[in-house]
């Protein structure tokens, strides 16, 4: 694996956050490029000490600001989560991202993808992983020694790194995390979150409908109850007039069985 060299600057240099250039060139490339470096940063969310980026600069040796690409995502180990307006190496501990993803546009030409795998090859990529929607093509390499040897088959594939598996189903990549859950776009995961808090809040309607429907039973119940006890307290009340009467009549000297 190549180190990067230093070069020593004779004044301050400018490192640029930005080449003025869109992250992507249509919606497509755009929506495979978000899906990536969110399910890569929800796969590594409670690790600390994993950045993870979308279309971030990296300037792998001090001294150069030409020296530098911005892989559409990349994931370095050993690094702790936070800010960055790019990755400038020498300050990252010397760490270079070990996994980068391309997603490839119509606009792609292959002199461009050539030397960006020439860059990966040099400044220490272990996983280079790229993706062709518009043809459903999926490619990747993996560091042998100071070379990226394509993966034979890709399909199948699961990162040692990222521990994620790659499948091409229906011409279209699917990537599964370690859990067997799959990456999701922004809208499949807001459609599942509506559909969990419809779900939740048709759960607790019914609970609530359960709750009344019980309360109910019970105000039944005790006014069945009540009225059972006032009957009681009735017939007792008739009795005790009844006793009475009866007393009366005896004292008359009036047989009240007669």
């Amino acid at each position: 694996m190549s180190t990067p060299s230093t070069i020593q600057p004779t004044e301050e240099i400018d490192y640029p956050d930005s080449d003025g250039q869109p992250m992507a060139e249509n919606t497509l490339q755009f929506r495979w490029i978000t899906t990536i470096q969110g399910g890569l940063d929800a796969l590594f969310r409670d690790n600390p000490d994993v950045f993870v980026a979308g279309d971030l600069f990296w300037y792998p040796v001090q001294g150069s600001n030409t020296i530098r690409t911005a892989p559409d995502a990349l994931v370095a180990f050993g690094r702790p989560k936070g800010y960055r307006g790019s990755y400038m190496q020498w300050r990252e501990g010397n760490i270079a991202p070990q996994v980068v993803w391309e997603i490839l546009s119509p606009g792609n030409r292959a002199g461009e993808l050539a030397d960006k795998f020439e860059f990966y090859q040099r400044y220490g990529v272990e996983e280079y992983y790229q993706y062709d929607p518009d043809r459903g093509r999926l490619r990747g390499w993996l560091r042998d020694g100071d070379r990226l040897r394509e993966i034979l088959p890709i399909e199948g594939w699961t990162s040692p790194r990222l521990d994620i598996r790659l499948e091409m189903e229906d011409g279209e990549l699917v990537i599964y995390r370690p859990d067997g859950e799959r990456f999701q776009t922004y809208l499949e995961i807001d459609s599942a979150k509506r559909e969990e808090r419809l779900g939740r809040l048709a759960a607790e309607t019914r609970a609530e409908q359960e709750r009344q429907r019980a309360e109910q039973e019970r105000q039944r119940a005790e006014q069945e109850r009540q009225q059972r006890e006032a009957a009681l307290t009735q017939a007792e009340q008739e009795r005790q007039r009844a006793d009475q009467l009866a007393a009366k009549l005896r004292a008359l000297g009036i047989d009240p069985e007669t």
